[in-house]
């Protein structure tokens, strides 16, 4: 049942799980199918987490908040996890287009088109080809890192920056990857995406978050918004429950979908925790923030079919650093045409994103922030101008976000938007070997980016958590 913002919560919960990311969202629907009394909490006045949406002009436009591109495995995890009518809506996109000084080529995002480009256009032999993706292929995230991205590259594609840039450049935004972050945290990504490709859910984010409420509380799950938690309740090395400001909640365990060291650090307290945890917790280093541009187009106005996703960039080669600047032009433009949202009435939406630094923007004035702002509004339709020549007069509204808004939203630290790098990974799975009942899950390093990473890692912990439930009833 959904509770009321200003109702007292006086029962008590087998989980509770602080924070709707999919993968917060995705373990309490998995706990609630299986009987046990869930209790979701979200501090927003939506669910989802980043992969959530807004409108504006009272409803007129609705954009998605960021760009959702996942892999195909995303079909099965909600088709096994949620519904077959929400699995039946993952459509892939068909047309991905790399638009740089070096080429402008589409592709389908497939291992055979991106193996084919790679022969065809960038003439690189086929014994390079398939060495580097036997080498991904073999790729596990339980061993440790041999090469870095740049090595990686340059072992089967040495001097190519071209071929580094239509590499890389994509996974980038994916999950924040450079050249000097071990390769597996690229492989691994990589390889799920041109597997079968880029897909998206048909019907918008808004659709997609509707429907999952709809079966978490089919499922018995019991949904509080406007709940930001204060703390998590621990005594004597064990979970208790949680407060949400003066009052107290209790439950056998606490599922944290908030950002690891938020969760550590501010809702917890690192006290509770070994030295040598809150040592290795200490090294675990943020990843990337974003920001995005919002454009949308006039009722009654069409766009030209240019592709589904973009990955655009003026600048003459790609460097890890050099993306993450508010002056590189370097953007990914997702066209959201009428079929993507057939419930709008025939409307068209352009969204840019950007992968960006906290520290640019944090500790700007007011007037500095909104000329920054201004800024990355312009860069974009300057740029989306060039690509569908007359659509700035076809635009009747634009907004931006930024690395603050993300952490104004969300809550995570620094406003990142994919999570920890990877040594992420490992703080997060051991951290009920810590403290009896209290578990994380979210995005954190390598697989654990996206849509899919986030599900299924909500999938994994709601397995630890269930696991936790049996023993404490035998």
């Amino acid at each position: 049942m959904l509770i009321k913002s200003k109702e007292k919560i006086t029962k008590k919960y087998d989980v509770i799980i602080v924070g709707s990311g999919l993968a917060g969202m995705t373990a309490a629907n998995k706990l609630g199918r299986n009987g046990r009394k869930v209790l979701l909490l979200e501090s927003h006045n939506k669910l989802g987490g980043f992969a959530t949406w807004f409108k504006r002009r009272d409803g007129d436009h609705v954009f998605d908040v960021s760009l959702h591109g996942f892999p195909v495995g995303m079909i099965k995890t909600c088709k096994r996890y949620w519904s077959k009518e929400i699995a039946s809506a993952i459509v892939q996109l068909k047309k991905v287009r790399f638009i740089n000084p070096m080429y402008d080529l589409e592709t389908e995002f497939t291992k055979d088109d991106f193996k084919r480009k790679l022969k065809d256009f960038f003439k690189i032999d086929e014994e390079s080809i398939e060495g580097f993706f036997s080498e991904l292929e073999s790729m596990n995230f339980y061993d440790p890192p041999k090469l870095n991205n740049g090595e990686l590259f340059e072992k089967f594609f040495p001097g190519r920056k071209d071929v580094v840039r239509f590499l890389l450049e994509p996974i980038t935004y994916a999950n924040g990857s450079n050249l000097e972050d071990p390769a597996i945290t690229y492989g691994i990504v990589f390889s799920n995406f041109m597997s079968k490709g880029v897909f998206t859910f048909k019907g918008g984010t808004d659709v997609l978050i509707g429907k999952m409420k709809d079966e978490l509380l089919s499922n018995g799950v019991d949904i509080k918004m406007h709940a930001k938690v204060s703390d998590i309740v621990v005594e004597d090395g064990k979970v208790k429950g949680v407060k949400l400001g003066d009052d107290f909640i209790a439950s056998k365990a606490v599922l944290s979908n908030s950002n690891i060291m938020s969760t550590i650090f501010k809702l917890v307290g690192e006290d509770h925790f070994s030295e040598n945890y809150i040592k290795a917790s200490r090294k675990v280093r943020l990843n990337t923030s974003s920001c995005q541009v919002y454009m949308g187009i006039r009722e009654g106005e069409s766009i030209p079919d240019v592709g589904d996703l973009l990955f655009y960039s003026e600048d003459s080669e790609y460097k890890s650093d050099w993306i993450l600047s508010p002056k590189v032009g370097s953007q990914t433009f997702s066209i959201y045409y009428p079929e993507c949202r057939p419930h709008l009435n025939n409307r068209y939406a352009v969204v840019s994103s950007s992968n960006a630094r906290y520290e640019d923007w944090k500790g700007l004035s007011d007037e500095e922030y909104k000329k920054q702002k201004k800024y990355i509004e312009e860069k974009a339709l300057t740029a989306i101008e060039k690509l569908i020549p007359g659509i700035s007069q076809k635009i009747d509204f634009v907004d931006s976000a930024t690395p603050l808004t993300v952490e104004k939203y969300t809550l995570h630290d620094k406003g990142s938007s994919f999570g920890t790098k990877f040594e992420g990974l490992d703080i997060s799975m051991n951290m009920h070997k810590e403290i009896d009942g209290l578990f994380h899950s979210g995005s954190v390093g390598i697989i654990m980016s996206g849509w899919l990473g986030a599900a299924n890692y909500g999938v994994i912990q709601s397995h630890e958590v269930e696991a936790f439930l049996e023993k404490g009833m035998q």
